[in-house]
C-alpha cells in the first residue's frame, strides 16, 4: 500500500513524503493527491468524497461581483488574487480584469512576484509536552494549549490537537443516592459496600475521593404528604427507622477516608413520599453548582453515581404545587440541605446538561430494569452520561461503577464553546477506532489511558472578522485549547516607487498597481480634472436607479462612462454602459435563430420574422377565425399563435371565462335603443351604437343566457348578448314585449287608508270607554261591599222633629 500524505498546521507534511498538495492550506480537487503507482484504487475515491463532503476539496473559482479594489477582490473569494503588476490592464479595461485565480492571471501574463494572495498562517503561543503520568503537579492532556490563526475568509486551515489521558489520574465520586422507601433495601446494601466502592477507586488511581448525597422530592403537596406527623415520618408505621421528608441533602464532602464514608452512610435511614417521580434533577443541579460545598477538586475526573429505581421531575413540574419561579441554576445550600427546595422548580434537562458539562461533571445512572430506558433517552441529551442496570438490592452497584468509568474513559469527545459566527469547525479523529468526520466533535473510541490520540481541526471563517477567540477542549476534562481567530482582508501591497508622471499623469501615486489619484482629480490614469465638483457627484451622473457606477461595464470618468469591451472584442454602449450585442435569446443555439440582429439585449427581427428570439415567420393563418378576424380582436398574433387579452381563452380569444357579466353594464342602452328609440336623446343612440348592435325578435335565436333586468320605468327587459370582434362589441336580441306591472289604484289605496285610520281610532275609544267602565264597576262594588259591612246607631235623636203634623177634627164622628 502506497503513502497518503494528510495536510497539517500551516501547510506542512505530517510525515515526510515526495507527494503534496499544490496549494499550502487546501488541495485542488484536479489533482486531490498523487499516488505511488502501487496503491490500491479503491481507497481513492473514499477520500475524495470525504475530502469533498467536509470542504477540504473544492475548486479554484473566483467569482467576482464589484470590485474596485485589491481588498475588494480578496474578500470576494478564497481563490481570487490580485495583479499589483503595473501596465498590467489595458485602456479602456476595468481595473477588476486585475481579480482573477493565479492560474488565470498567469496565462495573461502577470508574473508571480506581482500577484497578492494573502495566506493563512497558524502560530502555536503555548505548547508545554503531555504529562505520562500523575505526580501532584498540574498534568496535561492537551496540546497545544494556544494557538493563534490568521485565515483568509472562505480557505481553510487545518492544525494537530493531541490528547492523553494520564495514569493515576484522580478521581471523585460523589454518590447521590434516592433514599424514598422503596429503597431501602438498597441502602441497606450500601451501608456494607463502603469497603468495596473504595477498593474499586484504588484500582482505578491512587487518587481517589468519595463523598455521598441523598434526595426524596419536594416537601410539598402533592409530592409529599404535608401532614405534620407524615412529615416527621413519612414511612409506614412498622417501619422504625425513618427520617423526615426533605428534597436534598448533602451528607459528606469528597473523602479519601474511608471509615469517614462508611461511618456517615451508616447514620443515614430511609425517608418517603407519595408519588413515584423523585427530585433526582433538583439534586444533581446541587451537586453540580455547588462545587465549594461538595468538594471537586481543580484537576480530577468527576464523576457523579445516581442511585434511584424512579423517574424523576422536570422543569414544568413545579406547578402542580404552585411553584411558578423557573430554576435558576444557582446554590442554595443551607446547613447542607437544599433551602429553595419548595419555592422554586425543578431544573429542565437543559439546564442541567449544561451545568455537569460546564463544571466537567460526568454522571452514571444505576438504576433498576424498569427505569433503564427512561434514562438511555436521557443520556441522550447529557453528554459524557451512562446508564447501568441495577439488581433489586443494588449489590451490584460496584460494578456499575467500574463499567461505566471505564466506558465513560475510554471514549475521547472533542468538541468546542464560544465559536463566532460565520466559522466552521471539522473534527478529523485520528486513532485507532476514529468516529466520523463532523463539525459538531470528534469521538475517539476505546482509548487506553496512556494513548495519545490526535485530531486534525480544519477552521473556515467564511467574512471577516475582528480578533475573537474560542475554546477547544474534550468533555469531561479540563483541559482547553485557546483558539485566537482573526482574517485577512487587506492587501499588503509593496508598491514599486515609479515617478509619478510615468503612471499617474503627476496627479496620484501607485497603490497595488493602481493610481490612488490626488484630491480634485480622478480617472483610470487621473487624467481628469473634476474641478469645483466634487468626486461622488460626477461618479453619481455615472449611476442609475440601481446605484452600481456605469453597470460594473465602464469606467467613470469626468461623469461619463467609458464603457469596456466584451470578451469577444465588442463593446459595452448605453450612457451607463448597459447594453451589450451578445445576450439576446437564442433559438436553436444562434443567437435570434439566426433571422435577427441583438441590439442592448433584445433582437430586432429581419422583414418576415418575429418573436422573441427571431424563431417564428410572420404568418396570421392560425389566428383566423370563422369570420376572418384575428383572434377576435381580443389578442394579438405572434408566431401563428393567439396571444390573447387577459380573461381570454386560446386558441382564438372568443370566450372569456373570468371576465364580469355584461348584462347589467348594457342595459341602459338596450333600453335606450329597444324601446326608446322614437324619443330617445341622439347622443345616447349613437353611443350605444358603438358597443351595440340591436335587433328586436319576438322570440330568441341565440343560443345565450338570458339576461332578465328591470329598465327605469320598472319594466322587465329580457334580451341575449353575443361577443363580436373586438372587447367591447356585441350583437343584442331584445324581445319586443316588456313586463311592466300595473300601476297602483291611488283612490283605493287611500281610501283604505282612511278607513283603516278611522277603525283604529274607533276600537282605540272603545277599548279606552271599555277601561273607564270597568274601573267605575270595581270601585262601585267596593263601596257597596263596605256598606253593608258598616253597623248603624238605632237610638232616637231627641231633637229630631218629624215634618209630618198630625190633627184630628173633634167633631168628626167617623160617620
Amino acid at each position: 500500500m502506497g503513502k497518503l500524505r494528510i495536510l497539517s498546521p500551516a501547510g506542512q507534511n505530517t510525515q515526510s513524503d515526495p507527494y503534496r498538495w499544490t496549494h499550502p492550506s487546501q488541495p485542488k480537487c484536479g489533482a486531490l493527491v498523487e499516488i505511488r503507482q502501487e496503491m490500491n484504487r479503491r481507497w481513492v475515491f473514499p477520500l475524495f468524497l470525504l475530502l469533498a463532503g467536509t470542504g477540504l476539496c473544492q475548486e479554484e473559482v473566483c467569482s467576482k461581483s464589484v470590485i474596485n479594489s485589491c481588498n475588494d477582490c480578496i474578500q470576494s473569494g478564497p481563490y481570487c488574487v490580485w495583479c499589483a503588476q503595473l501596465n498590467f490592464t489595458k485602456a479602456g479595461e476595468q481595473e477588476a480584469a486585475r481579480c482573477d485565480t493565479a492560474a488565470q492571471l498567469k496565462s495573461r501574463g502577470c508574473r508571480g512576484e506581482n500577484i497578492i494572495s494573502p495566506r493563512n498562517w497558524v502560530h502555536i503561543n503555548q505548547e508545554d509536552p503531555l504529562s505520562t503520568s500523575f505526580k501532584q503537579q498540574e498534568p496535561v492532556q492537551l496540546s497545544p494549549q494556544k494557538i493563534s490563526l490568521e485565515l483568509r475568509p472562505g480557505l481553510p486551515s487545518t492544525f494537530t490537537v493531541s490528547f492523553r489521558r494520564v495514569q493515576g489520574y484522580p478521581v471523585d465520586l460523589y454518590y447521590l443516592m434516592d433514599l424514598s422507601y422503596s429503597m431501602k433495601d438498597d441502602l441497606e446494601n450500601v451501608k456494607r459496600l463502603g469497603q468495596s466502592l473504595f477498593a474499586a477507586l484504588k484500582n482505578i488511581t491512587a487518587h481517589a475521593q468519595i463523598g455521598f448525597g441523598a434526595f426524596v422530592d419536594k416537601t410539598v403537596l402533592p409530592y409529599t404528604n404535608t401532614n405534620p406527623d407524615k412529615l416527621r415520618r413519612p414511612c409506614d408505621d412498622d417501619y422504625q427507622q425513618c427520617q423526615a421528608a426533605f428534597g436534598y441533602r448533602h451528607v459528606l464532602s469528597l473523602t479519601d477516608k474511608e471509615e469517614d464514608f462508611r461511618s456517615t452512610v451508616n447514620r443515614q435511614f430511609i425517608s418517603g413520599n407519595l408519588d413515584s417521580p423523585e427530585g433526582s434533577l433538583d439534586a444533581m443541579m446541587q451537586a453540580a453548582v455547588c462545587g465549594d460545598k461538595i468538594g471537586w477538586r481543580k484537576s480530577s475526573t468527576r464523576l457523579i453515581v445516581l442511585t434511584t429505581d424512579a423517574g424523576f421531575h422536570m422543569a414544568g413540574d413545579g406547578k402542580l404545587a404552585g411553584i411558578l419561579e423557573p430554576n435558576d441554576e444557582q446554590c442554595y445550600m443551607d446547613n447542607n440541605v437544599y433551602s429553595r427546595s419548595t419555592s422554586m422548580d425543578y431544573p429542565s434537562v437543559g439546564q442541567l446538561a449544561r451545568q455537569l458539562e460546564k463544571h466537567n461533571i460526568q454522571p452514571i445512572f444505576a438504576v433498576t430494569q424498569n427505569m433503564e430506558p427512561v434514562y438511555k433517552q436521557l443520556t441522550k441529551m447529557i453528554p459524557k452520561s451512562e446508564v447501568g442496570v441495577l439488581s433489586s438490592d443494588s449489590n451490584n452497584v460496584v460494578q456499575l461503577i467500574e463499567n461505566g468509568y471505564r466506558r465513560l474513559s475510554s471514549k475521547v469527545t472533542l468538541t468546542h464553546d464560544n465559536l463566532p459566527d460565520n466559522v466552521r469547525l471539522v473534527y478529523t479523529p485520528i486513532c485507532a477506532n476514529a468516529g466520523p468526520v463532523a463539525e459538531s466533535e470528534g469521538v475517539c473510541e476505546n482509548v487506553r489511558v496512556g494513548e495519545k490520540i490526535s485530531f486534525n481541526v480544519t477552521v473556515t471563517a467564511f467574512s471577516c472578522l475582528e480578533k475573537q477567540s474560542f475554546t477547544i477542549r474534550p468533555r469531561g476534562i479540563k483541559d482547553t485549547l485557546t483558539v485566537e481567530l482573526s482574517t485577512s482582508c487587506q492587501c499588503q501591497c509593496e508598491d514599486v516607487s515609479i515617478p509619478s508622471p510615468t503612471i499617474c499623469n503627476g496627479k496620484g501615486k501607485v497603490h497595488c498597481g493602481m493610481c490612488s489619484c490626488n484630491d480634485g482629480f480622478v480617472g483610470q490614469f487621473c487624467e481628469c480634472a473634476i474641478g469645483e465638483k466634487d468626486e461622488s457627484s460626477l461618479r453619481q451622473l455615472c449611476r442609475r436607479e440601481n446605484g452600481i457606477e456605469c453597470e460594473g461595464r465602464g469606467d467613470c470618468e469626468c461623469g461619463r462612462c467609458r464603457c469596456h469591451t466584451t470578451e469577444s472584442g465588442s463593446s459595452y454602449h448605453g450612457d451607463y454602459c448597459q447594453c451589450d450585442d451578445e445576450h439576446c435569446e437564442k433559438f436553436q443555439n444562434k443567437l435570434c435563430g439566426g433571422n435577427g440582429k441583438c441590439i442592448c439585449g433584445k433582437c430586432e427581427c429581419f422583414p418576415g420574422y418575429e418573436g422573441s428570439a427571431c424563431q417564428c415567420k410572420v404568418s396570421q393563418d392560425g389566428c383566423r377565425t370563422v369570420n376572418n378576424s384575428v383572434c377576435f380582436g381580443r389578442g394579438t398574433c405572434q408566431c401563428n399563435r393567439c396571444q390573447c387579452k387577459e380573461g381570454y381563452q386560446r386558441p382564438h380569444c372568443q370566450d372569456c371565462l373570468g371576465c364580469p357579466n355584461q348584462c347589467q353594464n348594457k342595459l341602459s342602452c338596450i333600453e335606450c335603443l329597444g324601446f326608446e328609440s322614437k324619443s330617445a336623446d341622439q347622443n345616447c343612440t349613437a353611443e350605444c351604437l358603438k358597443t351595440i348592435s340591436p335587433n328586436m325578435v319576438d322570440h330568441f335565436t341565440l343560443p345565450r343566457k338570458d339576461c332578465r333586468l328591470k329598465d327605469s320605468k320598472g319594466c322587465w327587459v329580457t334580451f341575449r348578448l353575443e361577443q363580436l370582434v373586438g372587447e367591447d362589441y356585441y350583437y343584442a336580441e331584445i324581445l319586443n314585449q316588456r313586463d311592466c306591472p300595473e300601476p297602483p289604484n291611488i283612490i283605493a289605496i287611500i281610501g283604505g287608508s282612511v278607513a283603516a285610520v278611522a277603525l283604529i281610532g274607533i276600537l282605540l275609544l272603545m277599548v279606552v270607554k271599555l277601561l273607564i267602565y270597568m274601573k267605575d264597576l270595581k270601585e262601585y262594588r267596593k263601596f257597596e261591599k263596605e256598606r253593608a259591612k258598616s253597623d248603624w246607631t238605632k237610638a232616637s235623636n231627641p231633637l229630631y222633629t218629624s215634618a209630618t203634623t198630625r190633627v184630628e177634627n173633634p167633631t168628626f164622628t167617623g160617620e
